[in-house]
């Protein structure tokens, strides 16, 4: 591959002429480091690359929103970390925050500066920390992995993004293929440390050419300002086809009758929610820790005037092999966490026949994944959607539910088990499911009765014979609860939150 320079991938992806430099003088380098040596070998490096060290920085502008960016250059010394790099890397995130610029991060590097030793080595905890802190003030950070991408820089700002792409056929990896065979006397397999083996892996989002780097970082951001922009904007009265009682047949729709509806393959999905009723849709991919589940879609997505990070249960992935795991709530909670670093509302779907019942996901931790993902919906910051759309089956369903505000297709459903489990457990058959669906008061009407959903979309008479216009219903329900809930006093939702929660189930309420 044609290896590009830090310039020349700023040229590409910032406008025309937009470029300003943040670099000052170089740190100089500690006196007790600073051999012959290696100062030749500084020096040698700078006149072959046209750069004084491994990182560039500046602001720019993409598509004519302002960013702030990092960028490493292999040719200098193979885009290794220094005292000196990593100081100039610093003062630029630093100013980043400061000017309240998102930050697009470039890196291509070997990892450490083997030359500086154990201080150069510890530069990446400074290069985390500010990181973090830009991180905690609500910027946006973009990460690009550059071929090669490895080591310590990797193992730092390399793998912290909001956004992590990398380019075709990149080497990104933490252990350096010539260690490995040092140690073990074998090759490292050559397939591990590529960009498209870490996105099938769920380490990473996305491969895209350097070319498509700029139309990535427009999107992310367009994405992410938008949602700023429903604050002001008024909602109007709740959409056509919504009500706590959509209308009278509906209320007296048989729970049973509702459960088999839900699960005709015909039934409208996530990714036909998405594709009729949203626009700007970003998919997002994985943990970001290994991890990936079919059956969890994490993305970007807006709907109408209102953006959000949007993280839900498509049953089309929920093969009877491959339920719901520990993994997919790890997937669901990067969502979680995504959405409240940047400020932006979360959406969950819920749409799951139930979490996995195995060996397996007892080992892996599912009840403390579930629990951790209720923790951290009812301590988020931002403005919280839950859409119940077809099955909500026992806590793999409970995880995504807890919501500023809950909506609920027509015939979908809640309960602590399937009916066929309910009535295993009572009856020690299943064939009084019909009965305990009737008796447990899972249909999405008799859950608004109780409070536990705030608005029914309707289905006309069923979603599966309208999809689209039952999705675009549900669009417009989820539009003018993201707008409604962007008017509030951060206070008074967070408030309104615990006193919903707080008082579910006694009595008066």
């Amino acid at each position: 591959m044609t290896r590009l320079s830090a310039r020349a991938l700023l040229d590409l992806v910032l406008d025309d002429g937009s470029f300003v430099s943040w670099d000052g003088a170089v740190t100089p380098v500690a006196a007790s480091r600073d051999t012959p040596r290696y100062a030749a070998e500084r020096q040698a490096a700078a006149r072959d690359s046209g750069v004084d060290e491994s990182i560039i920085t500046g602001r720019g502008r993409i598509r004519g929103r302002d960013v702030a960016v990092v960028a490493g250059e292999f040719a200098f010394l193979a885009g290794s970390i220094g005292v000196a790099a990593a100081e100039r890397l610093v003062a630029s995130v630093e100013r980043a925050t400061a000017e309240r610029l998102p930050l697009l991060a470039a890196p291509s590097s070997g990892g450490t500066r083997m030359q500086e030793g154990a201080m150069a080595f510890v530069q990446m905890i400074k290069i985390t920390q500010a990181v973090v802190a830009h991180k905690r003030a609500g910027l946006p950070y973009l990460v690009y992995l550059r071929d090669p991408t490895t080591g310590g820089v990797f193992a730092s700002w390399g793998s912290l993004g909001h956004v992590t792409a990398a380019e075709p056929g990149a080497r990104v990896g933490f252990l350096g293929p010539r260690v490995y065979r040092a140690l073990y006397g074998q090759d490292f397999p050559s397939h591990v440390q590529t960009a498209e083996n870490l996105v099938d892996k769920g380490l990473i989002d996305t491969v895209i050419g350097p070319e498509h780097l700029a139309d990535l970082a427009e999107r992310v951001l367009g994405l992410i300002s938008d949602a700023a922009g429903p604050a002001t904007a008024d909602p109007g009265p709740p959409p056509a086809g919504t009500a706590l009682d959509v209308d009278s047949a509906s209320a007296q729709t048989d729970a049973w009758t509702s459960v088999q509806r839900t699960r005709r393959d015909t039934r409208p999905h996530l990714r036909d929610l998405l594709g009729v009723a949203a626009h700007d849709v970003l998919p997002l991919n994985g943990t970001g820790a290994g991890e990936s589940h079919p059956g969890l879609l994490l993305a970007f997505a807006g709907f109408g005037r209102a953006s959000c990070v949007l993280l839900g249960q498509d049953r089309e992935g929920q093969e009877s092999d491959r339920p719901l795991g520990p993994d997919a709530l790890r997937q669901a909670r990067r969502g979680i966490r995504l959405a409240d670093e940047l400020g932006l509302p979360l959406v969950t779907v819920i749409d799951t026949p139930g979490a996995a019942l195995t060996v397996e996901a007892e080992e892996g931790g599912l009840a403390g994944e579930i629990a951790r993902s209720l923790a951290d919906l009812v301590a988020m910051d931002a403005p919280t959607v839950a859409l119940l759309l077809g099955q909500g089956s026992g806590g793999g369903a409970l995880a995504l539910a807890a919501a500023d505000r809950v909506l609920a297709a027509e015939h979908s459903w809640l309960s602590p088990l399937s009916p066929e489990g309910a009535s295993s457990i009572v009856h020690r058959d299943t064939d009084h499911a019909p009965d305990m669906a009737r008796a447990q008061g899972i249909g999405a009407v008799e859950l608004a009765e109780q409070g536990i959903v705030d608005l029914v979309v309707a289905e006309r008479p069923d979603a599966a014979d309208e999809r689209d216009a039952f999705c675009r219903r549900v669009g417009a329900a989820l539009e003018w609860e993201l707008l409604t809930l962007a008017r509030l006093d951060r206070e008074q939702r967070l408030a309104q939150r615990h006193a919903r929660y707080r008082t579910l189930g006694l009595p008066g309420d």
